[in-house]
Formats: C-alpha cells, structure tokens, sequence
C-alpha cells in the first residue's frame, strides 16, 4: 500500500481555505498512485472548542471528501466535528473509499481534559477497522496515543494504525517517542499525520512519520507544510511477528483481574 500524510498548515476555522490546501494534496497525491492519504485532526479548522461554529450535523466534510476520493481516486482519511443536539460535539475520524464512500468513522476516546475538550466533546466508545489494499486499518485520534491499552486491542486485528493529530510542538518529544513505542508494542506501521504552523495561538512543528513495525521510521518531516509518501509492506509485518512473537507471553486475564480487583 501506498499512503501519504498531508501535513499541512490548516487555516484557523476556515473551512473553504483550508479545503483548498487540501484539493491540492489530494490532487498530488493521485499523481503519485497513492492508495491512502490521511490528513490532520479536525481537518478544516484546527483544534477548535467552538462546536457551535464547525461542528456539523449534515456532515458536509465528509460529504465533501467523499467527492473528492472519487474524483481522484484514492482513499481519504480525515478528521471532522458531528454536532449533537445537546450542543456538544463528537470528535470523529473517518475514512472514504473511492468506491464505498465513507468506510470508517472513530469517535476520539479520550478526549484532551488537559485542554478542556472534554467539556464540549463527548467520548467515543469503541474501535473501528477497515481494509485497504490487503491492509487492516485501525484509527485513533491524537490524545488517544497516550494510551496503551486500546493500541494493545487495536494491534490484535490491525496491521496498520493510523493517527491524526493536532500535536504542539511543546511536547513534540512525547509524539516522537510514542509513536515509536506504539508501533513497537503492537508490531504495527504506525502512520501518524500532524499539522503544522500557529493555530489559536499554539505552534506546531508536524514530525508526521510513517513508523515499520520494528520501530524504524520511514519517513518524517518537521515544520514544513510536505506531502509524506511510503510504500508498506504487508509482508514485513507478518516477518516482524513471525520473528518475535512475544505478544504470546500476555497475560490479559491477569492483567484484567488487577483492574477488577483494584490491583
């Protein structure tokens, strides 16, 4: 499979500029006989908390992406926010096949409390997996990677994680070596996407990497606005396992009676 991380510069709550920039990795992209290509979290508008002025309740980016997966071709991974009722919103993450239309959405687990998302978003409930060339695809949503547990569970069907984010660069160490230890871990690509530039007042430095399943990365980029492209071998995560199989030494039934009986 051939994948692409568009890390681009979203232009803050700016749906139709930011549009633009990503028509033109799209565009790109297909020139490149990319399969996937995967952009940052809440794609159009930033880390934004005003759900009563992105958030959707038509879902007209997904609709959006969907045309545009058509027109070129090609898989689109990206991030958006569905409004509810209650005025909160739902931070998802999905994915549109040029075939099959929208094949994945994930709702972020763990929303960012440090930064009071959880105050105007709510938690999503439960992973999601799709096929793509051979390959199958789990997904988490930025915060999400500080948290082992549900890489552990998305690492028994997956052979690929990708990751969407809006990561500042304040804490750019944390990305870098989390995601190495993700892929590690759960004997996974890992394929992590961030943005870059100043949004609501924070800087991103983007470090989107493609990481083997031996924690190697393939391919990374820092602050500049770049369309990332990797060939992945499923072969090569099938040899990883094969090599080292210590995922057979888990011992979740001990591990889940710990949490039952509070340690």
């Amino acid at each position: 499979m051939r994948i692409a991380l568009a890390q681009i510069d979203v232009a803050w709550e700016n749906k139709e500029m930011t549009k633009k920039i990503c028509t033109k990795f799209i565009k790109k992209a297909s020139k490149n006989g990319v399969d996937l290509i995967a952009f940052p979290e809440m794609t159009l508008t930033g880390f934004s908390m005003n759900v009563s002025k992105i958030g959707e309740d038509k879902l007209e980016t997904v609709e959006w992406f969907k045309k545009k997966s058509l027109e070129f071709n090609v898989h689109c991974a990206f991030g958006f926010i569905e409004k509810l009722k209650n005025g909160k919103g739902i931070n998802n993450l999905s994915i549109c096949s040029p075939v099959n239309g929208e094949i994945l959405r994930y709702s972020k687990i763990h929303p960012f409390s440090y930064g009071e998302e959880d105050k105007y978003y709510v938690s999503g409930n439960a992973l999601k997996y799709c096929n793509i060339d051979n390959f199958n695809c789990a997904t988490f949503i930025c915060y999400d990677l500080r948290f082992p547990e549900i890489f552990q569970l998305a690492g028994k069907k997956a052979d690929i994680i990708i990751i969407i984010a809006n990561w500042p660069e304040s804490r750019r160490g944390h990305w870098i070596t989390l995601l190495k230890a993700r892929a590690i871990e759960t004997q996974c690509y890992i394929a992590a996407v961030n943005r870059v530039g100043i949004g609501n007042g924070l800087y991103y430095s983007g470090d989107s990497m493609v990481v083997d399943p031996y924690g190697k990365v393939v391919v990374t980029e820092k602050d500049n606005e770049k369309l990332l492209i990797c060939d992945l071998d499923i072969n090569i995560v099938k040899m990883c396992r094969n090599e080292f199989k210590f995922k057979q030494d888990r011992k979740e039934d001990l591990y889940y009676n710990f949490v039952k009986n509070n340690f």
